[in-house]
């Protein structure tokens, strides 16, 4: 029987020559957005990432866009209030949302962040899939369920991607995953598949690409 929610198979070489390429091309930073009426006009495919505080969200970034310094983490779990955008080729947004949880910001700034958080997956037309990043040595946890149910209610779709693949082996990978697997199957916009990357190993790179090549 085949499990729900299964590891995405890696791309058949057609369409990861097609995820290089596209990743191949000049990726830069364009802005930071703090408020809606910052945001870039939407003229181009867009996927965003969101995850956690210290879930491994810019090591990912960067290891996908082969640029160490693109995405840069906050020292401070939370610190990063601001959305912001890399343009990738001429084609694509790539979007880094702020880590969530463990905020060692005032009530009043962590409320306007969800805010505007929430404003930007309703209102963005060409969002076409929101990637939520979990850590892979603990599996889904509960401020992980908040953003999923989140994107439910935007009706944004998202896919799961299991973050430091290299640093979890066996039992605790299967019950990790198990975990995952439990929880996305109450959310009705989680695509079914997961994938397995780990940004220091290159696992699951070329498949991520790919996904966002193929949208």
């Amino acid at each position: 029987m085949s499990l729900p929610f299964p590891l995405a198979d890696a791309p058949d070489e057609a369409t990861a020559e097609r995820g290089r390429k596209l990743f191949a091309g000049n990726t830069d930073f364009l802005k930071g957005v703090v408020a809606m009426d910052g945001l870039p006009d939407a003229d181009r495919i867009e996927v965003c990432f969101a995850g956690r505080s210290n879930v491994g969200k810019s090591t990912l970034i960067n290891a996908l866009t082969g640029r160490k310094g693109l995405a840069r983490a906050s020292n401070t779990p939370g610190r990063t209030q601001e959305i912001n955008f890399f343009t990738l080729a001429d084609s694509h947004f790539l979007v880094d949302l702020p880590g969530y949880g463990f905020a060692e910001a005032p009530l009043p700034v962590v409320q306007q962040w969800q805010a505007l958080l929430k404003a930007y997956l309703q209102g963005r037309a060409n969002l076409r899939r929101a990637f939520v990043l979990i850590d892979g040595r603990h599996g889904v946890k509960a401020v992980d369920e908040e953003i999923m149910s989140l994107l439910d209610s935007a009706a944004v779709p998202f896919q799961a991607v299991l973050t430091k693949a290299d640093k979890v082996k066996g039992r605790d990978r299967d019950a990790a995953l198990k975990r995952t697997r439990d929880a996305l199957a109450k959310h009705p916009a989680a695509f079914p598949e997961i994938i397995e990357t780990s940004s220091e190993k290159g696992t699951g790179i070329p498949t991520l690409r790919a996904a966002i090549a193929t949208l």
